[in-house]
């Protein structure tokens, strides 16, 4: 393989850091840069906002960051982070039903962000060549005369006055949401990248809590999602060190409390009760955080005719998903395997096999997350004859998985990029849907969230 010299990656945060694992492969020396200072140990930083917020590594991405950094899922069981079997050790309800459980290979960890990302930063930092650069803002991009290539960064160090500049052979923007790739191109006179744009006004409140034994009766984790016409959801997952986080979500405006007995309230009315009880009762170990997440954002750079070489954009700044369906951390560790698979066999050409591996990659947790936020009339969006035909199908699928544990395993299979949506779709999985929603000899109890629910 040939080893090119240097490579500057943008942000030190889970996209950043998964970059920089891929690019150490071909690169002598690996920059990593960010504007914070970056903590020795497991903590919350300012420059990740959402650190503070639940997370959940989907079993997918568990896979993923296994390929990368091998023996990470043995790393993170030996401090602490619990194995969970995403189909018979959660609570779920969808929809208001609850799915019936059943042992399952479908494993994730349950972890804090914090201690997920020190463990993979202490992972990256030891990678011979890599050096991690904190308390430096990159002010912009530098190129060739012709602005045909990226040649670098200018950075400002904190606490000095005169920018300088660091010379690469390739800069990968992994800075998140508040990516300024758009106007660091528009600057060497290329186009913005078109984007699509699903608003969604989410708000959303973690705090973690004490574990007992007889939390959740047992189990793991429970989860419920937001409806129409209830606009509010709740998910508990275990973590590290015997806690439970507990995360109370809200789309349209919709606004989780922060005092105790405005959470406890707002908790009640979620259809898992098992998170009313934990908030009601458990001891919390941190202060509520509370994040808003206007709008979920995919820039198609991969619909672009000129590009610079030289330069990449990944993760949460080529698209930001809604985070409640979980999905931005596998997407990067994915997003990450493909820029290694595709440097092994050269740089010519990158950034268009890079984009267009990474839209299909993009495309079915896109497709989860705006066809289930386009549930909501106030959603703005296309709302197509497929995306309605398919939300009806799914929930006719959530009330058969209430006593038909394939259903639910198909499920979790999809929503945790295991198998792609179209296998919904399976002959065999619509026989089943079919024969669940039609010979059903009695109706399901009304879901709990049809029911008149709590002031609060």
């Amino acid at each position: 393989m040939t080893h090119a010299d240097r490579a500057v990656v943008i942000g030190s945060g889970m996209g950043g850091l998964l970059a920089a694992r891929a690019l150490s492969e071909t690169y002598a020396e690996v920059v990593v840069v960010d504007r914070d200072l970056i903590p020795e140990g497991s903590a919350a930083r300012k420059g990740v906002p959402q650190g503070r917020q639940l997370h959940v590594l989907l079993a997918r991405g568990r896979e993923a960051f296994d390929t990368l950094f091998p023996g990470m899922s043995t790393e993170l069981a030996r401090l602490g982070s619990p194995l969970v079997d995403l189909q018979h050790q959660v609570h779920w309800y969808n929809d208001g039903h609850r799915m019936r459980r059943a042992p399952s290979p479908l494993l994730a960890f349950g972890i804090s962000r914090p201690l997920l990302e020190h463990t993979v930063r202490a992972r990256v930092a030891a990678l011979p060549g890599v050096r991690l650069v904190s308390g430096c803002e990159v002010l912009g991009l530098t190129a060739t005369p012709d602005s045909r290539r990226v040649t670098g960064v200018r950075v400002l160090p904190r606490g000095e006055t005169a920018e300088s500049v660091i010379d690469a052979d390739m800069v990968v923007d992994a800075g998140g949401r508040a990516s300024r790739s758009p106007i660091w191109l528009e600057e060497l006179g290329y186009a913005r990248a078109p984007e699509e744009r699903v608003q969604v006004d989410l708000t959303y409140v973690t705090r973690v809590y004490k574990r007992e034994p007889h939390h959740l009766d047992g189990l793991l984790g429970a989860l419920t999602n937001a409806v129409p016409g209830l606009p509010r959801g709740g998910i508990v997952a275990v973590q590290e060190d015997d806690r439970l986080g507990v995360a109370l979500s809200g789309v349209l405006g919709e606004e989780p409390p922060t005092d105790d007995e405005g959470m406890v309230r707002y908790a009640e009315t979620l259809a898992a009760p098992q998170i009313a009880e934990i908030v009601r009762s458990a001891v919390p170990v941190s202060a509520p955080a509370k994040m808003r997440f206007p709008a979920s954002v995919r820039r198609r750079y991969e619909r672009l005719r000129r590009f610079p070489g030289g330069y990449l954009v990944t993760a949460d700044a080529l698209c930001g998903f809604n985070p409640v369906y979980g999905q931005g951390m596998t997407v990067a560790a994915l997003e990450a395997l493909l820029l290694r698979r595709l440097i092994a066999s050269g740089t010519d050409d990158l950034a268009r096999r890079f984009f267009r591996g990474a839209a299909r990659l993009i495309d079915a947790p896109w497709s989860i997350s705006v066809g289930t936020d386009l549930r909501f009339p106030e959603v703005e969006g296309r709302r197509s004859m497929t995306v309605r035909l398919v939300n009806a199908y799914v929930g006719m699928l959530h009330a058969a998985a209430v006593t038909d544990p394939a259903l639910g395993a198909a499920f979790i299979r999809v929503l945790n990029l295991i198998d792609p949506p179209a296998r919904l779709m399976a002959p065999a999985t619509v026989f089943r849907v079919l024969r669940g929603t039609l010979g059903r000899r009695s109706p399901l109890p009304m879901p709990a969230w049809r029911r008149p629910r709590p002031r609060g």
